[in-house]
C-alpha cells in the first residue's frame, strides 16, 4: 500500500487484490488483529495504551493505512485502503480496512481507465511510486 499511496487522490481508494491472502499478518497478526490498522496520529495521541506493543507493529500498522490525521478522537486516513483478499468482511471490519469481494472484480474493468482517474498497478509492490 505505501508504495502506491503517494499518486492516490485525497479520499481516493487503493484496492489491495491479492485473493491468495487469507490472514492479515503471519509475523504481526495477532497484534493487528487486537489494535488494527490506523494513520500514525492515532498511535501518537495516546501511545500509552500501545505501550505493550512492539514499535514494528505501530511502523506496520501506519504504513498500511497510511498517512492521515487524528483530532478530537476522530481519525480521518488521507485514503481508503480496501482489501480484496480471502480475509473475510468482518475481519477486515476488525482491523479498520474496507472490503471487497475478490470473486467479484474483474481486472478488466480497472485497465486503461487513467483518463478516468483509476490507475491499474500489477505486482504493485515491486516499485516505489510518486508524482512527479
Amino acid at each position: 500500500m505505501y508504495k502506491l499511496e503517494q499518486v492516490v487522490a485525497d479520499n481516493g481508494k487503493l484496492i489491495i487484490y491479492a485473493p491468495h491472502i487469507d490472514r492479515v499478518s503471519s509475523t504481526w497478526g495477532d497484534y493487528i488483529e487486537k489494535i488494527g490498522y490506523h494513520v500514525r496520529d492515532y498511535f501518537l495521541s495516546q501511545m500509552e495504551n500501545f505501550k505493550d506493543v512492539p514499535r514494528g507493529v505501530l511502523a506496520h500498522s501506519t504504513h498500511v493505512c497510511g498517512t492521515g490525521i487524528f483530532k478530537n478522537g476522530v481519525e480521518k486516513p488521507r485514503i481508503q485502503v480496501v482489501l480484496a483478499t480471502s480475509i473475510p468482511r468482518k475481519k477486515c471490519e476488525q482491523i479498520n480496512l474496507g472490503y471487497m469481494d475478490p470473486a467479484e472484480i474483474r481486472i478488466a474493468d480497472y485497465m486503461g481507465k487513467e483518463e478516468e482517474g483509476i490507475l491499474y498497478v500489477d505486482h504493485a509492490g515491486e516499485t516505489l511510486y510518486r508524482l512527479e
